[in-house]
Formats: structure tokens, C-alpha cells, sequence
């Protein structure tokens, strides 16, 4: 069968039939309001093992459980009033919070790469909602790309990537947001994994001041250095492109077909930047040589995302 084939409609029966699917041990696709996600029981080391297989993924990499609610969270990780809190203000949604495992576990050693803390988030699309609340308990759903490559933001590219791999899979329209959530750790100190579409200052807002990653960074997805990378090699902070190179402009004037946000929208720039990434690319270019992005605001998780598509974090 083919990945189109598995596609579905998002109606109850098809929902039904991911669940019924996750419960076997298999993989779905599904939308998230971030990326589309490859899904898997979390609870099941055989399914996570087989969904680290699909994505090439390393072990050491930890992934976030998705639940349904709030209540549901507080099954899987140990919550203090600061996750309550930020929970309350920003779930449903793109924040994932790194906490303490709840004991007996009910995310398998394998999806937490061996940790004694969890990450987890309750999404805010319609359609992984429903499929969380239909499953019934959490679900490891990292991006549904092979590990390192741009993560997908459109069905049709979750299939090119991972289809294959996966026994169903969802149909929720393109994703809203475009990048992958908000990671904060707290487990002393506030900490700030990786920025996100939940801007430092908005979490700050809440509860103080975050501080820097170091410390806790391990236990944080998408921290390797070469992360979300195309074929080609990525040049940042470029005025113009090279002979060869694809070029991802910003703001107005910028030549295209490839321009993040006409308007200079980081907004909009955040929603657009996997999946044109991944049409530069396409051309089979020199390099992909990419416009200057202000740092403020979801600029930051923005510029994060394209230095580990450069290589440039460790």
C-alpha cells in the first residue's frame, strides 16, 4: 500500500481506526497546530523503538508525550504550580514542558532516551485532540521526517518522508504555526530548551526569568547541532544569493520564488519556513542561502531552527 493510500478522512470511524492502530503497535501520522507528527503508543517500547527506526532517530533523543488534557499530563509527569501555571495560560498549545517523571511510569525508558524527567504537551489541533482522546493514555509523536530533515508541515510531505512507515494517517490541513513547540525545563531553575512559538517573553510573563539551556539540554528534543537540515548546505545572514545558490529571502522586496513573508512577518515567516526549505532544496541547488532574521520574538526560534539546519549548534 501506498502513503496515499493510507490517507483519511478525519471523521470518527477514521479516528477510531488511528486509535485502534496506535493500541496494535503501530504508527500514524498526524496533524499537530506545530509540525505533522509520527506517532506511536508511548507506552509501547516495541512501537517506539519501531518509530525511531522510521525516522532514523538517535536513542539519546527524547521525545515529547502528547496527552489529551492537563489531568492527563499529571499521569505521566510530576507538576509543580510553575508547569500548572503555564499549562493553564498556554495548553492547548505549542509549549512542551520537561518535568519529573511520574512513577509508575507511563512513558516507556525508550521514548525518554533513559531520563528520570518526561517531556509533555497537550496539542491544540482538533484532530490529534480527538485521536488523544480516543487512544486514551500518551502518545510519543515527534516529526514526522527522517531524523535531521526539515519536518513537515503539509500531509504530503509527512507521506514523502515517513509514509511508509506508518499503518494510517490523519489529514488536518496545513499546520498553523509551522514550527515544532516550545521546550521548557523545570526542574530547578526555569529553563529555556528550545524557543518556539511561545516566545520567552510570554513564558517569562508567567514565571519569571528563564534561564539558559546548558544544564538541562539533553532532555529536550531537537537539540542535535545538524538538525532539520536539507540536502544542500545552508548559508545564513546572506544579503543575496551566490551563482548556484537558492535564496530564502524576508520582507519586502526580497527577490523570490522563495520569500519567508513578503510583509516581514515573523508570524508568518515561522509557518512557511519548513516547507519552503524543503522547495529550495528541491531545485537541487549549490547551497540555500537564507536572509537576515531579526532575533526578537519568534525570530529567535526561527533563527535556532535554521543555525541547526546550518550545523551550527551544538
Amino acid at each position: 500500500m501506498s502513503g496515499t493510500d493510507k490517507v483519511q478522512e478525519t471523521g470518527a470511524g477514521a479516528i477510531a481506526r488511528a486509535a485502534a492502530a496506535l493500541r496494535a503497535g503501530d504508527l500514524v501520522i498526524l496533524p499537530t497546530e506545530t509540525v505533522y507528527g509520527l506517532a506511536a503508543d508511548a507506552a509501547n517500547p516495541q512501537a517506539v523503538a519501531r518509530l525511531y527506526e522510521a525516522k532514523g532517530r538517535p536513542s539519546f533523543n527524547p521525545l515529547i508525550a502528547h496527552v489529551a488534557s492537563l489531568e492527563a499530563a499529571e499521569e505521566v509527569a510530576e507538576f509543580d504550580e510553575r508547569a500548572r501555571r503555564l499549562a493553564g495560560r498556554f495548553w492547548p498549545g505549542p509549549l512542551t514542558l520537561v518535568l519529573p517523571v511520574r512513577r509508575p511510569a507511563r512513558v516507556c525508558d525508550l521514548a525518554r532516551a533513559g531520563l528520570d524527567t518526561v517531556a509533555v504537551r497537550a496539542p491544540a489541533h482538533p484532530v490529534a485532540r480527538a485521536l488523544l482522546e480516543a487512544f486514551g493514555g500518551p502518545v510519543a509523536a515527534p516529526s514526522a521526517n527522517r531524523s535531521g530533515r526539515p519536518s513537515p508541515t503539509a500531509l504530503e510531505a509527512a507521506l514523502e518522508e515517513t509514509g511508509a512507515a506508518a499503518a494510517a494517517a490523519l489529514d488536518g490541513g496545513p499546520c498553523r504555526v509551522g514550527l515544532e513547540s516550545t521546550v521548557v525545563a523545570l526542574l530547578d531553575e526555569p529553563r529555556l530548551l528550545r524557543p518556539g512559538a511561545v516566545t520567552r517573553a510570554e513564558i517569562e510573563a508567567e514565571i519569571g526569568p528563564l534561564a539558559e539551556a546548558e544544564a538541562d539540554a539533553k532532555r529536550s528534543p531537537g537539540r542535535l547541532a545538524r538538525h532539520y537540515a536539507p540536502n544542500a548546505p545552508v548559508r545564513l545572514g546572506a544579503e543575496a544569493p551566490r551563482p548556484g545558490e537558492a535564496f530564502l529571502g524576508f520582507g519586502p522586496g526580497a527577490p523570490g520564488p522563495f520569500n519567508l513573508s513578503p510583509a516581514g512577518d515573523l508570524r508568518e515567516a515561522a509557518a512557511n519556513l519548513f516547507a519552503m526549505l524543503r522547495a529550495a532544496d528541491a531545485t537541487g541547488p549549490s547551497g540555500i542561502a537564507v536572509a537576515p532574521i531579526p532575533e526578537e520574538g519568534l525570530g529567535e526560534a526561527i533563527n535556532d531552527r535554521l543555525r541547526r539546519a546550518a550545523g551550527f549548534v551544538g
